[in-house]
């Protein structure tokens, strides 16, 4: 089951996070934690990060690891 805000943005939970950046779960909960990448916390207490966010700083990482030294 997938959450969806008030505006119809998607969230992700930690694991379709970790699947996307191929780690683990805990690895997105830390950066959570460190601030790297937002969250938000659902009543029950669990995490849920925006999609937008997400696919954002997965194309910032991937722009990183592909563009040529210099």
């Amino acid at each position: 089951m997938t959450a969806v805000t008030h505006i119809g943005e998607r969230l992700l939970t930690p694991g379709e996070v970790a699947a996307l950046f191929r780690v683990d779960p805990k690895t997105v909960t830390r950066w959570a934690t460190a601030g790297r990448i937002g969250s938000i916390r659902t009543p029950g207490g669990h995490r849920r990060f925006r999609e937008s966010e997400v696919k954002a700083l997965l194309a910032e990482l991937t722009t990183e690891a592909t563009a040529p030294a210099g």
